[in-house]
């Protein structure tokens, strides 16, 4: 699945978008935040607070608890605010 990163998230990642292969016990949002938090330092650091951290799959936004099966692109953004 293609996973992008947007605003500070991309910044920490340190890259826009990529394409990954999660384990089969990552099955949510939340699982994938857990899992790329773990792969390295700059990962962690973007996901820190995993609360703050909006989501999108395949451009609907989501809740941390959405099940990922057949994504095709998953997003991670920070808040937005309007004005």
């Amino acid at each position: 699945m293609k996973v992008k990163y947007f605003a500070w998230v991309r910044e920490r990642v340190g890259k826009a978008e990529e394409t990954i292969e999660p384990p089969s016990n990552v099955h949510t949002v939340g699982d994938l935040i857990a899992w790329l938090s773990a792969r390295d330092e700059a990962y962690a650091h973007a996901f820190e607070k995993p609360k703050v951290i909006r989501a999108a799959i395949d451009h609907a936004h989501v809740k941390a608890d959405a099940a990922i099966a057949g994504a095709r692109e998953i997003a991670f953004f920070p808040p937005m605010t309007g004005g």
